[in-house]
């Protein structure tokens, strides 16, 4: 049996009329009568009794009415879920993000997601920039947030949503709290807490360069894979450090931060969304445009993360 005998049999099972059901099949009455027939020859019992005057269902056909009737639901289940997966209007997918994402992009981006597409599902998963363009370039993961500039070359392509720029964070009662501004130089005495290198390359590189510009080697005394971590080092009186601005929205009595003064665009940093163009689904470019669509950065062309 198939599908289109199905549905002719559920037509004439709710109408007990064969002229009726052709009409609503669109179809003549006696291919429809043959249809009917070669059913119940296929499957070895009679589905409905006939006279003149009416068409009635067996006992047989009655049992079979029901799951007939979630057959034809299921099958178009499928095709429904299908279409709507390539047109990513459902569907799932997986994120990997840095925890500094959790300041700003996230919180504007999910709920806006989650309301204009409800039936995609999203599994979040908090990880380092190294670890989360590595799962993208196996598929382990199918977008990321990370943070830019990445320091190495991949196959994984990015676009910046949100732009940022360091400053200086410092214990509250530092005596260089007292300044509104700071140059980086101010800094040059103090004990720094640095990002590691092995887990973000990217940070550690530009804030070297920061460094070196403003004409000294930084005195390192702790290093942290995390943003979250050097504040906590910070807030606990174990040294300076530069960290995105974004993290000043969730603010601490026990850390002040400050504006560092002549820092040059080239220097800028961001989150970028990265994606592997060989892996794209429909959901996950959706949820690339709009994260895009409410960025305030203009979109640049999608390009491999390089060297700075």
């Amino acid at each position: 049996m198939d599908l289109r005998q199905l549905q002719q049999f559920v037509t004439l099972a709710e109408t007990l009329n064969f002229r009726e059901a052709a009409q609503r099949l669109f179809m003549s009455q006696p291919p429809l009568s043959v249809s009917i027939k070669k059913l119940e020859e296929e499957i070895g019992v009679t589905l409905f009794n006939r006279n003149k005057h009416k068409v009635f269902l067996t006992d047989a056909g009655q049992a079979a009415l029901e799951n007939a009737r979630k057959s034809l639901f299921h099958a178009g289940e499928v095709a429904r879920v299908a279409r709507s997966t390539a047109l990513g209007l459902s569907g799932h997918i997986r994120i990997g993000f840095v925890g500094s994402a959790k300041y700003s992009l996230l919180p504007r981006l999910l709920p806006k997601f989650r309301s204009q597409y409800p039936d995609v599902t999203i599994t979040l998963e908090e990880e380092k920039n190294a670890l989360i363009v590595q799962a993208i370039e196996n598929n382990d993961l199918d977008l990321g947030i990370v943070r830019v500039p990445l320091a190495w070359k991949s196959v994984v392509k990015y676009e910046t949503v949100e732009e940022d720029y360091f400053v200086a964070a410092l214990p509250a009662n530092h005596p260089l709290a007292k300044k509104t501004q700071l140059k980086l130089s101010d800094l040059k005495d103090e004990s720094f807490i640095q990002y590691t290198r092995s887990n973000i390359p990217g940070l550690n590189a530009i804030t070297m360069l920061l460094f070196q510009e403003a004409g000294f080697i930084p005195k390192v005394t702790q290093e942290a894979v995390q943003v979250e971590t050097l504040l906590c080092m910070v807030e606990s009186g174990l040294g300076v450090a530069l960290v995105p601005s974004i993290v000043r929205r969730h603010p601490s009595r026990s850390i002040a931060f400050r504006k560092i003064s002549a820092l040059r665009e080239s220097n800028a940093i961001g989150l970028a969304i990265a994606y592997h163009p060989d892996f794209e689904m429909a959901t996950s470019r959706r949820f690339r445009e709009l994260a895009r669509e409410l960025s305030k950065v203009k979109a640049p062309r999608p390009k491999s993360p390089g060297a700075i």
